[in-house]
């Protein structure tokens, strides 16, 4: 296998019709690279001139020693890391293909496993890690929600809701409120300035720039890969909202959704279910058949996300070991947030 630093159209032409990521598009990277503090590398693994795997790592070099890391931490990137795209059925090809793509990706980076801090978030569509795992880094599991709308109404849908979720939505659907998808930086702002006002009623601090929201947004809107939904009263004021991000298979609950009552009436429920009645009804993209719930490794965010009767789908993360490391990652400040 040969594997090549690219550029995004080069990229953009390798990537495959499904199985990535939204963050694994160009338009992303390319925004998440503008905003970076580091390098960007962009590895493509070839067989020939056909492309069979990629990954997009980000390069951060300190006096302390690098980090490579895929996503960057702080940006509001669930997961990134490798794709492959094997050209045979077989099992033992299969593997092939994973082993000599990752022995080859740690071999084009050079790294010094003593000064660098190596940190992967796979998709779950990367399902055998253990190319990591012997070349020596810690692999744990993580995981997510995944609600399957595909090939079902929106009647089933609800009905594999929990009793107490559907009471929600309707109660949220008999207030005098209108659910929209609003187009514009303005809704995304709307939804941004509601989740940062929710972490100061914390006492946290929110990571995410409004610079490169409003970038990464505007990007991913262009090309239908962003949509805002926003609950207002019928004089225009602004309830709540949620902004969801897709791939070509999935949508990404990414920003908002601050816990919200109106009239005594919680109405985040209500927005999650109009995204995925539009899953449902009118896919994104007219290929996109699942929502991605996110929160899946929070406890206190479990008990209402298992609600939805969404299917708990593992990934994995993939890391650099040892007491050094640990050290290394405070001073990265690499705790998900």
């Amino acid at each position: 296998m040969r594997i090549e630093r690219v550029d995004l159209d080069t990229w953009a032409d390798a990537l495959p019709a499904d199985g990535f990521e939204v963050f694994h598009t160009p338009a992303a990277l390319e925004v998440v690279a503008d905003h970076w503090n580091g390098e960007t590398e962009l590895l493509v693994g070839y067989n020939g001139d056909q492309p069979v795997a990629m990954c997009p790592v980000f390069v951060q070099r300190r006096s302390v020693g690098t980090a490579v890391l895929s996503p960057p931490p702080s940006m509001g990137i669930p997961r990134l890391g490798p794709l492959l795209r094997p050209v045979s059925p077989k099992q033992r090809k299969q593997e092939q293909l994973n082993q000599e793509f990752t022995e080859g990706v740690l071999e084009t980076l050079d790294l010094d496993r003593g000064r660098t801090l190596f940190r992967v978030l796979c998709p779950p569509t990367y399902t055998d890690p253990r190319p990591f795992d012997w070349q020596g880094f810690d692999v744990r599991t993580a995981f997510t929600y995944e609600l399957d709308a595909s090939d079902t109404t929106s009647d089933d849908l609800q009905a594999s809701f929990s009793k107490s979720l559907r009471r929600e939505i309707r109660d949220a659907e008999a207030l005098d409120l209108d659910v929209t998808v609003e187009q514009g930086v303005d809704a995304v702002r709307s939804v941004y300035d509601d989740t940062v006002a929710r972490y100061a009623d914390q006492d946290e601090t929110f990571s995410l720039d409004w610079a490169y929201v409003a970038d990464l947004t505007t990007a991913l809107a262009a090309e239908d890969r962003c949509r805002t939904y926003a609950a207002r009263t019928p004089d225009g004021e602004f309830v709540s909202g949620i902004t969801a991000l897709y791939s070509n298979d999935a949508a990404y609950f990414w920003l908002g959704g601050a816990r919200t009552t109106y009239e005594n009436v919680s109405i985040n429920s209500l927005l999650h279910w109009r995204i995925v009645e539009d899953i449902a009804t009118e896919p994104p993209l007219g290929t996109v058949s699942r929502y991605d719930l996110m929160g899946a490794n929070t406890e206190r965010l479990c008990r209402y996300k298992s609600k939805f009767g969404a299917d708990l789908v593992p990934y994995y993360v993939v890391e650099s070991g040892g007491k050094r490391m640990e050290l290394a990652k405070k001073a990265y400040q690499l705790i998900a947030r």
